[in-house]
């Protein structure tokens, strides 16, 4: 077998997982682009767009052609991650000014969402990893995404779609930790950081609502602008304290084998960044923007780590693939 034979037989066994990379290489180009370097963002911007085309593409390609697999994915919780990886994409195109593709995605990223959630939360059972809280990551986007632009196209029904999604995702959020299996701090592989990812991006649509509403002081009344910023601030804390509970559990318990599931850790850790830069912005709060600075990167370099052992973990496989296929029979 030839070498770009091995590797796609490498890139057809992806699993849906995978769509986690996209998510994270594109919430830290968001946090590089908050926190000022423009040049080190827009790099990561170009990998998250060619990952997401890949990955949407094998995704055109097991529908016409792997119908079965296809449908059997759709009712995983890690089909989400595509849902969150076009919404991420979609914001950081947004604040690049490429509103039209945007709006794009955020359609896009809509129709994923009304597909796959009731399959996917029907098969949520109990003692669920990490991954269940992604129905949550995946519907506070969209409203992350839809505040976004309402921002920029100073359109009102695009702000009060996404306080729509606000409240969802928060609804989903309750379920799922209901249904998430509290081992998973000790012995998750990875995804169990989405139990923080999902209050950060909370806190990240709270905020984009917050500066929603600056832009145009018509969209609700006082009291449910300070319920908002209350609830936002709320999250925040939450998330902060989530991140600590974490950090000290990879301390006391410490996983350093490489998995794919890694990416759903860098997510988190570059989302609690982009909610503390976020909520700098909307706020005017400036300990905040230095806090979420150093979170930046924190998350760059375990960005950086992961990316690491993904590549060492690819080369193995597709040697090992190259390797079995030239073996006699």
């Amino acid at each position: 077998m030839s070498g770009t034979s091995a590797l796609r037989a490498w890139w057809a066994r992806r699993p849906p997982a995978a769509g986690a990379a996209v998510m994270a290489t594109g919430i830290v180009s968001v946090g590089l682009h908050l926190a000022g370097f423009e040049t080190l963002s827009r790099i990561l911007l170009a990998l998250t767009c060619a990952a997401w085309l890949g990955l949407a593409a094998d995704a055109v390609r097991r529908l016409l052609r792997e119908h079965d697999r296809w449908l059997a994915e759709t009712r995983s919780p890690a089909a989400f991650t595509s849902v969150a990886a076009t919404t991420v994409l979609g914001t950081r195109i947004s604040l690049l000014g490429g509103q039209w593709l945007a709006e794009a995605l955020l359609a896009l990223a809509i129709a994923l969402w009304l597909r796959l959630t009731l399959p996917v939360v029907r098969n949520w059972g109990r003692r669920m990893p990490g991954s269940v809280f992604l129905g949550c990551v995946a519907t506070e986007g969209i409203a992350v995404l839809g505040a976004v632009l309402a921002t920029a196209l100073k359109v009102a029904w695009l702000a009060h779609l996404a306080l729509v999604f606000f409240w969802l995702g928060l609804a989903l959020y309750v379920i799922a930790f209901r249904r998430f299996d509290r081992r998973q701090v000790r012995t998750g592989v990875g995804d169990h950081w989405v139990l923080c990812g999902a209050l950060a991006i909370s806190v990240v649509a709270g905020s984009k609502l917050i500066a929603a509403e600056d832009r145009d002081p018509y969209l609700w009344n006082r009291d449910d602008s300070g319920v908002l910023r209350t609830v936002t601030i709320s999250l925040l804390i939450l998330a902060s304290l989530c991140y600590c509970v974490l950090v000290a559990a990879e301390l006391r318990w410490p996983r350093t084998r490489y998995d794919v599931r890694r990416w759903a850790t860098v997510f988190p850790l570059g989302m609690t960044a982009v909610a503390a830069l976020s909520l700098a912005l909307a706020l005017g709060v400036p300990w905040l923007r230095g806090l979420g600075t150093v979170l930046l990167w924190i998350a760059l370099a375990a960005w950086c780590a992961v990316l690491v052992g993904a590549a060492r973990s690819a080369r193995e496989d597709i040697r090992s693939t190259d390797v079995r296929s030239t073996e006699p029979r």
